[in-house]
């Protein structure tokens, strides 16, 4: 894992303070910010990316959600999980007016190379195709590793920040594979104005859409794996809280708040109170079974159940002091486990039998539910679908069975 932090994210820090008048969360910013000021490497490590959640935090017991969510934001950037890029596209309005410029000289330089490009082959070949164009830019695209920009006499000197920049081309690349495929004329012509009019914040929203199609996928793919292990779906389900919906602020970085507690997913309800995942693995051929010719839940997903409900038990019990500590409400805690597939499910039951039978367990439950892995991956994919209808990206469709 790299840790960073720089300027930019203490600048943004210092301006985010100006936004709340709540002591205890202006404490908390201030404890940020004698963090960055230790040293030159502006004191990036674990301690600045607990400061900054702590801050999201109190900032969520405050009622200023969009507070804490930009400073989960930071967390994230802090963490090396976000691109700094990012981040200012959210928040830092001269970055973004730079984005924006960049992406406009970038879109437009790449369109003048690609017309001479086809201007030197239609000169040498009148005769040339579409095809023959694809082949001309796929070996370019072949050739691209290549390349390189070197250093001395006869070459180009770069500036660490020039250096930068050009690692932002991979980031846009990802974003011109989100466009449509230009078709026709008046599609050229649209996806011209929308680049000439790029908004750096947008382009943030789709690289952030694109990252959650590709965890999408690996968690289908891990699901759909028989001999995927509980850490297997865990790995791909770690920092993802949106999957779960949009009731939670995002996933707590700690996983312990009491000695013989250790969670697998704890997330944040907008509330500040503490909401438990457990992960279970999807390969459950007896998670509904059929007695006396009632269908019922097995005996893994009552299991699961139990210690669930033992945890809730414990945080209840610890309520005070997790409070005091870490601000988190423990006492109103409730969970979700995720465990198997209907894909799975031997004994002749249907997927829409193992539906009903889990919405029957689930309307006598109060604090505890239990869903599948093909409920999590259906409504995560209804997400995306609404994000592609405001913009974003298409939603990743799932592998027939």
């Amino acid at each position: 894992m790299t840790f960073r932090s720089s300027s930019s994210l203490v600048r943004m820090v210092e301006a985010a303070k100006e936004l709340t008048e709540h002591t205890s969360v202006l404490r908390r910013i201030d404890a940020v910010l004698r963090i960055t000021g230790v040293d030159r490497t502006y004191g990036k490590g674990r301690p600045l990316v607990e400061a900054l959640e702590r801050v999201a935090q109190e900032a969520i017991l405050c009622g200023d959600f969009g507070l804490a969510q930009r400073f989960q934001r930071f967390a994230g950037y802090a963490d090396g999980e976000l691109f700094l890029e990012v981040v200012e596209g959210y928040y830092d309005e001269e970055a973004r007016q730079r984005g924006e410029e960049f992406m406009r000289r970038m879109a437009a330089l790449g369109a003048d190379r690609a017309a001479a490009v086809l201007d030197v082959l239609c000169r040498d070949d009148p005769d040339a195709t579409a095809a023959d164009a694809r082949d001309v830019f796929r070996g370019i695209a072949q050739s691209a590793d290549h390349l390189g920009v070197e250093a001395g006499e006869g070459g180009v000197r770069l500036s660490t920040r020039e250096v930068r920049r050009l690692q932002q081309y991979g980031h846009l690349e990802m974003v011109l594979r989100s466009l449509p495929q230009l078709a026709s004329t008046e599609t050229a012509r649209l996806v011209g104005d929308v680049l000439a009019d790029a908004d750096a914040g947008l382009l943030a929203q789709i690289l952030e859409l694109k990252a959650r199609r590709a965890a999408l996928a690996d968690l289908r793919a891990a699901v759909n794996a028989p001999e995927s292990t509980e850490s297997t779906l865990h790995a791909c389900l770690k920092n993802q809280a949106w999957i779960f919906g949009g009731a939670y602020v995002g996933e707590l970085a700690r996983r312990q708040y009491t000695p013989d507690t250790i969670l697998d997913i704890p997330l944040l309800r907008a509330d500040g109170s503490l909401h438990v995942v457990e992960l279970k693995r999807a390969n459950v051929k007896t998670l509904v079974v059929r007695r006396n010719g009632h269908l019922m839940l097995g005996a893994l997903p009552h299991q699961a159940v139990s210690q669930a409900q033992n945890y809730l038990r414990t945080l209840d019990e610890g309520r005070r002091s997790i409070l005091a500590d870490y601000g988190v409400d423990g006492r109103r805690a409730s969970s979700t486990i995720v465990i198997g597939h209907s894909r799975y499910v031997g004994g002749d039951i249907t997927p829409q039998e193992v539906a009903e039978t889990l919405r029957t367990y689930n309307s006598h439950a109060t604090r505890t539910e239990v869903i599948t892995y093909e409920t999590l991956l259906d409504s995560a994919n209804r997400m995306l679908a609404l994000s592609a209808e405001q913009g974003g990206p298409e939603p990743v469709e799932e592998d027939e069975a």
